[in-house]
């Protein structure tokens, strides 16, 4: 199954939205939350929000 997402950026695999890399269904995504998506892009959601932890508990800190 493919899809076409108008904030997709083909030239630099961005999302326009987001202004950061492309990866389906990261919070602020328009397929958050609609979607099953792979074990392996479910491990690259999981990433993302540990490295978000990560940053929140180190400003805290400042």
């Amino acid at each position: 199954m493919t899809f076409s997402c108008k904030n997709f950026d083909f030239n630099t695999e961005d999302c326009l939205k987001l202004k950061t890399n492309c990866i389906m269904g990261r919070p602020g995504c328009l397929l958050e939350g609609k979607v099953a998506f792979s074990e392996e892009i479910q491990k690259q959601l999981k990433t993302l929000e540990e490295k978000s932890q990560e940053k929140k508990k180190s400003r805290r800190r400042l």
